[in-house]
């Protein structure tokens, strides 16, 4: 009887101690930022893995702000403000891309330097042509590491 008061105790520890490593595993897996690999205690004591796919990091992506289109005598004139996470050469908004809505590139902006002390900032591209019957545009940035994946912005084309 005696023996068996110890080995209820020794029984439960155990448990206990596996619970909290599971739970301590997973506050650790969740907090990593990528992708999760998670171990669980499952029924009657045993580990059961799984892994979870994280949602993509867009933080380092260029947003694309605002956009603003006036008609000039050589086409249209298109402006862009691009909110960054430039961090200097290694890394930065390097271009913006108009286009139509079915993804047809009209014009790119090169940006030829980072911007890292000018937050959000505001860049034009003069001589845009746009076809006929196009109503609206989508501006699109690129950054020189994550690419096209920021917010997009779409702007009316005003009559010509």
């Amino acid at each position: 009887m005696n023996e068996r008061l110890h080995a209820r105790p020794s029984w439960v520890a155990t448990v206990v101690a596996l619970s909290l490593a599971g739970i301590l595993t997973v506050a650790a897996c969740t907090t990593s930022g990528g992708g999760t690999d998670v171990t669980t205690i499952g029924a009657g004591g045993s580990a059961v893995a799984t892994t979870s796919a994280a949602a993509p990091d867009t933080s380092g992506c260029a947003d694309v702000v605002d956009a603003s289109i006036e008609s000039t005598s050589g086409g249209y004139r298109v402006s862009a403000t691009l909110l960054t996470a430039d961090t200097g050469w290694e890394k930065y908004a390097d271009a913006w891309e108009v286009r139509t809505l079915d993804g047809t590139v009209l014009g790119t902006r090169v940006l030829a330097h980072p911007h890292v002390d000018e937050q959000p900032f505001t860049r034009s591209l003069n001589g845009v042509a746009i076809p006929g019957g196009v109503t609206s545009v989508e501006i699109a940035a690129r950054d020189s590491i994550e690419g096209f994946c920021g917010t997009t912005f779409e702007v009316d084309v005003p009559a010509g």
